[in-house]
């Protein structure tokens, strides 16, 4: 029987793949646009957000869950100037934060201690995540149209906080890549 909890899950697995190919158009965009920094710093977003969606199925299949792989629409990837991704990218963070909430509600209103436990981390997770888009567009908007001063910030600042794996992270189906 498929619970509350169970449905937002499954459609948080989708939602996090397609986060993924969001900053995968994004990070293709700044390429194109020869910002190899920018684009980095959003080929690795997305990455990580597939790890998300591969956490999320591997506890769906942990917990004898049906592992739902639903579809993605496609991702925005034309943009005006550099702000409009990273605008883009700030508000998909958000919306994920509210999703991430639900599911913790929607554990904690069905008494699934385990999953509502689960759900922890991706809490904090979004806290980072929210906090990183937020600072990145503050950058942008310190740089005015030299986005080269970004590109400069994001080689000293990302070296910085390569802090390597989270070893509180749930496993993901598969690995984390």
């Amino acid at each position: 029987m498929a619970t509350d909890f169970t449905s937002l899950l499954a459609d948080q697995v989708g939602n996090e793949f397609s986060a993924s190919q969001q900053y995968i158009a994004v990070g293709a965009w700044f390429e194109q646009q020869t910002l190899p920094e920018l684009a980095g710093f959003f080929y690795q977003q997305a990455v990580e957000e597939r790890n998300h969606a591969m956490m999320l199925l591997k506890f769906q299949m942990d917990t004898d869950r049906k592992a739902d792989l639903p579809g993605i629409a496609q991702p925005k990837s034309d943009f005006a100037n550099a702000k409009e991704p990273v605008e883009l990218a700030l508000a998909q963070e958000k919306r994920v934060t509210e999703q991430i909430t639900a599911l913790a509600n929607a554990a904690r209103a069905e008494s699934d201690f385990q999953a509502e436990q689960f759900m922890q981390w991706f809490l904090k997770e979004q806290v980072e995540e929210v906090s990183s888009m937020n600072d990145l567009l503050k950058i942008i908007d310190h740089a005015g149209s030299n986005v080269l001063l970004v590109e400069d910030y994001l080689t000293r600042e990302v070296a910085k906080a390569t802090g390597g794996v989270d070893p509180t992270a749930p496993p993901a189906a598969g690995g984390a890549l």
